[in-house]
């Protein structure tokens, strides 16, 4: 009985040793600059102020998306939304304003806006992405 548990013992901590070692290689590969699927990141950021009262803002994102989505904006953030949402142009679909905001589409759906109770409007036009 005792030589059954000493192999049961020894089986747990191969087992778990493992386990540790496949999460040591998982969490290496995620710092050398690979994403979490379904994580996004912003890559670049930049912001014109020098036109009064208006911000022009300009950002890339990398995306992990899974099978069936592709970056998009949720909240005001980079994330992964369905294909068919960008596809279709139907932008307000992904909630990409933040909340209290009223998301509306631009006439030729090139983009959308959100708005503010306090009238504050915000413009947003996805550029198409560039060839690999």
């Amino acid at each position: 009985m005792q030589s059954g548990a000493k192999t049961l013992s020894a089986g747990g901590g191969a087992s778990l040793c493992c386990l540790l070692l496949l999460w040591l290689i998982y969490s290496h590969l995620l710092r050398e600059g690979q994403l979490a699927v379904g994580t996004c990141e912003i890559v670049m950021l930049n912001r014109d102020s020098s036109v009064p009262r208006r911000t022009i803002a300009r950002q890339t994102a990398r995306c992990a998306c899974r099978r069936g989505q592709i970056a998009g904006t949720t909240r005001a953030r980079p994330a992964c939304v369905e294909a068919r949402i960008v596809r279709s142009r139907q932008w307000c679909e992904m909630a990409p304003c933040l909340e209290g905001e009223v998301c509306s589409l631009l006439f030729n759906r090139s983009g959308w806006t959100c708005t503010r109770g306090s009238g504050r409007i915000k413009t947003v036009t996805p550029l198409p992405k560039e060839p690999s």
